[in-house]
């Protein structure tokens, strides 16, 4: 394993002299887009996923697969690589501390990743860091979910303290008769779960802020995002806000990764309230859906400033190529094949960027690609995006 020196941010330390080889555990999209950046600086990539075929697994010839958290599977990742870094939260926090412990270096840590995965825990580290969140706590029966509604009010929210995503883990508990059927659906007698007071936002906001090994850090613009069955659906770039408000919500989404200890791109996501307070809903120690944008929108992706983090590279400019931009998922409707129809008409839309992740099926709301574009206003983006995501389907 090439050694690191502590000093790695002293410009007497050549870009050469550096740890390029890098191991991501997760072989989604998010590997794949981060993987192409590393390989663009000249990096090399190792993968390692669960299955065999990943979308990242087409860009590393030394992928591996197996269970990423038996500690002899990531001791076998790490002994390829300089560095080890994530693509999403589901890997256990004590199988990267051991990786930690026998002198591999992993970012974000095992520290960060405990900190993050939990998301009562995040919330409470959030908390200790004086930022506004959502007031929360953890249930442990129906019982204690009727409580909590009767204290909070309702609707509250009832979630999966671990691996939710993409509305996966989430039940908005509207009323008390509604306690038995979200409890059933998170599986309430096996998972640990938690209840968080209901939102009545006015926007959702997102910032993903990419900090160094040292403290440094890189923030985005504040975007806002467009969520449909609580699955983003359009990324608007900047949020059109006061500016007052803008610095505000970079301001704690700056503090809340710097909060959990991140290293690398970190996604923070916001509710705008409709008296203009701003309470932090969740961050993901990782690239971020949120954040896509970045590779045609920035002068440096949140990929490529991801490796550049995590490596320990200068981090790179956030500055926007244009006055607008907007980023529009490409989800699947159905069980599917995972290539599209439409190709000929999303190609023939003049200015958008699309990305299709190469997986095998679809399936109701999985995220297939994204399209981008920019433009003079956030509209003109929008539109332009949209135009193209929606002549790709897929369909049996």
């Amino acid at each position: 394993m090439t050694l690191i020196r502590d000093s790695e941010t002293s410009p007497q330390l050549r870009l050469s002299d550096r740890a390029t080889r890098l191991g991501i555990i997760g072989g989604g999209q998010l590997a794949k887009i981060t993987a192409a950046a590393a390989l663009q600086l000249g990096c090399e990539v190792v993968i390692l996923d669960r299955a065999a075929g990943s979308p990242a697994a087409h860009l590393s010839p030394r992928s591996q697969v197996g269970n990423w958290n038996d500690p002899a599977v990531l001791a076998r990742l790490a002994a390829e690589v300089d560095v080890v870094t994530l693509e999403n939260e589901f890997v256990d926090a004590s199988a990267l501390r051991a990786l930690e412990f026998a002198g591999h270096r992993v970012y974000p840590s095992a520290d960060c990743l405990e900190r993050t995965q939990d998301k009562l825990i995040q919330k409470q580290t959030l908390v200790r860091a004086g930022l506004p969140v959502a007031e929360c706590c953890a249930v442990a029966s129906r019982a204690e979910v009727l409580e909590a509604g009767a204290r909070l009010g309702w609707p509250l929210l009832l979630k999966t303290r671990r691996d939710g995503y993409d509305g996966k883990g989430n039940f908005t508990v509207r009323q008390p008769t509604d306690v038995d059927v979200a409890w059933d659906r998170l599986g309430g007698e096996k998972n640990a779960l938690l209840v968080e007071a209901f939102c009545h936002f006015a926007k959702e906001l997102a910032v993903i802020v990419t900090r160094a090994r040292d403290g440094a850090d890189a923030v985005y613009p504040v975007v806002q995002t467009i969520q449909r069955d609580h699955v983003c659906e359009s990324v608007l770039v900047p949020a059109e806000l006061p500016a007052s408000v803008v610095l505000r919500a970079s301001e704690l989404a700056r503090r809340a990764v710097a909060a959990v200890g991140g290293v690398g791109s970190f996604g923070v996501e916001l509710f705008l309230c409709s008296d203009d307070q701003i309470l932090i809903n969740e961050l993901a120690p990782r690239v971020h859906n949120s954040g896509h944008y970045t590779i045609e929108a920035c002068e440096c992706s949140q990929f490529e400033n991801h490796v550049r983090a995590v490596l320990g590279w200068p981090l790179g400019s956030t500055r926007l190529r244009s006055p607008a931009a907007a980023m529009v998922n490409v989800l699947g409707t159905a069980e599917a094949p995972g290539r599209p129809r439409g190709w000929e008409d999303a190609l023939s839309v003049p200015g958008a960027h699309i990305h299709l992740y190469g997986k095998s099926t679809s399936g109701k709301g999985r995220k297939m690609g994204h399209v981008t574009a920019l433009g003079l206003s956030v509209t003109e983006a929008w539109s332009t995006a949209e135009r193209a995501a929606r002549a790709l389907h897929f369909s049996l």
